[in-house]
């Protein structure tokens, strides 16, 4: 079965999904948070989610958003951005990119305050 509608891509990555797009994904979803599973209630807030998130290589398109929870969608967010900081340090790590370490002063046994060279 071919869609009678294309598929809603946005224009760049801050592109907010239109309401005739964010209805689409909700019914095409069951109403149900893609996170927990739990189906979504009138007043209960929600968002769209990006089930491959941006930051990790994700499309802002139709096929790769679906509802979630607010609370939830907060907590995979802060997931997705550790994910992506965790895989700079270790790709700088391992192309020998050190972060600058910083010189702190430090007191002498007399107060008198030292700079590292």
């Amino acid at each position: 079965m071919s869609r009678s509608v294309p598929e809603w891509v946005g224009k760049t990555d801050d592109t907010a999904a239109p309401p005739r797009v964010r209805l689409r994904v909700f019914e095409a979803h069951g109403g149900k948070c893609h996170l927990t599973g739990r189906k979504i209630n009138p007043g209960d807030k929600w968002d769209l989610d990006h089930v491959t998130a941006l930051v990790n290589g994700g499309e802002n398109r139709e096929s790769n958003l679906a509802p979630a929870l607010r609370t939830e969608h907060r907590k995979k967010t802060a997931a997705d951005v550790a994910q992506k900081a965790k895989d700079r340090r270790v790709r700088s790590k391992h192309l020998g990119i050190a972060p600058k370490k910083r010189k702190m002063p430090y007191r002498r046994f007399n107060g008198e305050v030292v700079w590292p060279d």
